[in-house]
C-alpha cells in the first residue's frame, strides 16, 4: 500500500486528538506533511497547543505544525468547552508540547505544500473549514493540488447538535463550509448520522483501558471525562466523530456512503450551518459529495482497539 500524502487540519478536541493517535497507528496509509490548526473546539491558542501535545503523543519528530485562523471568516468564533473541557482535552495530563510552532500561518503553509506537491494530497478536516477556505480564497489554484476533502461535518437526518439544524462545525463557519462545498474538489463527508452510531460505551471504555498502554488509556480517560459531563441514555457513551475520518481511510469499507449534493445555509438566522444533503436529485444540481450513512460499528471499534494496541506514546 501507498500511503496517502495528507494535511490535516483541525481544532482539538477530545475527539481530534483521538483521530490523531489513529493517523499515527497507520504509517502504512498516512505520509502526514503538516497539521492546520483552526479555531473551534475551544480559541486557536488551544487548538494549536493540543495539536503539539497530540504530535508529542504520537511521536512524530518531523510534521510540522501551523496555527491558522482565529475566527470564523464572517461570525464571532463558538467553541464547545462544555463538551471538551476548558483547555479542550480534557483528561489529557497538562504539559508543555515539545513539538515546536512553525513560525508561518497554516494558509500559506497549506498553499505552498499543496503547490510543491508532486500529486493531490488528501485534506482531512475536523473543525470548521476556515482555514481551507480562506486558502482556496488566495490561492484557487490550489484546487488541482487537492485529491478529495474527507471531513467530518454536517447532518442530514440526525439534526443538529450545536442548534436544532445545525452540527456544530458547519455552524462555527457556515461561510467558509459553503465555500468549500462549492470549490468543485471531490468531498467525502462524515456527519452525525453516521457518527452518532460510533458510540463509546461504558464496556468499549474499559476494552480501551484494558489495553494498557499510554495512549489508550489517556483515551479512555478523555472518554470518560466527556461521558461524565455529558448526559447519555442508557450508557450510550459519547460518540467518536472525528475518528471517523481515519477510520475511513483505513477501512473503506467500514462505511456506507451515497452520492449527494451538498449545499450550506449561510444566510437563515434559524438554519445556518444546516447541511442541505440531496441524496434524491430533488434540486437538479450536480453530484458534489459523498455522504455517510452508516458504519459498521463493531467492526469500527475493533479496528480501533488493533490500532491503538500497536500505538505507544511517542513510540514512532
Amino acid at each position: 500500500m501507498t500511503a496517502k500524502h495528507v494535511i490535516i487540519d483541525c481544532d482539538p478536541g477530545q475527539d481530534d486528538f483521538i483521530n490523531l493517535m489513529l493517523v499515527a497507528a497507520a504509517p502504512e496509509v498516512f505520509e502526514v506533511a503538516a497539521i492546520t490548526t483552526v479555531a473551534g473546539n475551544v480559541p486557536l491558542a488551544l487548538t494549536t497547543h493540543n495539536a503539539r501535545l497530540a504530535c508529542d503523543w504520537a511521536g512524530w519528530r518531523q510534521v510540522p505544525v501551523y496555527a491558522g485562523c482565529p475566527a470564523p471568516l464572517m461570525r464571532g468564533l463558538a467553541t464547545a468547552e462544555h463538551v471538551h473541557g476548558a483547555t479542550g482535552v480534557d483528561g489529557l495530563p497538562p504539559a508543555t508540547p515539545g513539538t515546536p510552532l512553525i513560525d508561518t500561518h497554516a494558509v500559506p503553509a497549506m498553499i505552498d505544500a499543496l503547490r510543491a506537491a508532486e500529486a493531490p494530497m488528501t485534506l482531512i478536516a475536523t473543525g470548521p473549514l476556515t482555514n481551507i477556505a480562506t486558502a482556496l480564497i488566495m490561492a484557487p489554484d490550489i484546487v488541482d493540488g487537492i485529491e478529495q476533502i474527507v471531513l467530518m461535518g454536517g447532518a442530514r437526518s440526525a439534526g443538529g447538535n450545536i442548534t436544532p439544524s445545525a452540527e456544530f462545525n458547519m455552524a462555527v463557519d457556515p461561510h467558509a463550509a459553503a465555500r468549500v462545498a462549492a470549490a468543485g474538489i471531490p468531498l467525502v463527508i462524515f456527519g452525525l448520522d453516521v457518527t452518532h452510531q460510533l458510540r463509546m460505551t461504558g464496556p468499549r471504555r474499559a476494552r480501551l483501558r484494558a489495553i494498557g498502554t499510554p495512549v489508550a488509556t489517556v483515551i479512555a480517560d478523555m472518554l470518560d471525562s466527556t461521558a461524565n459531563r455529558m448526559t447519555f441514555a442508557a450508557d450510550d457513551g459519547p460518540p467518536l466523530h472525528d475518528p471517523c475520518t481515519a477510520l475511513f481511510l483505513i477501512a473503506p469499507s467500514l462505511f456506507d456512503l451515497v452520492d449527494c449534493h451538498l449545499a450550506v445555509e449561510t444566510d437563515s438566522p434559524v438554519t445556518y450551518g444546516h447541511t442541505a444533503v440531496d441524496i434524491a436529485g430533488a434540486t437538479g444540481r450536480p453530484v458534489n459529495a459523498r455522504w455517510a450513512t452508516a458504519i459498521d460499528d463493531e467492526a469500527a471499534f475493533a479496528c480501533i482497539e488493533q490500532r491503538l494496541a500497536g500505538l505507544a506514546a511517542g513510540a514512532n
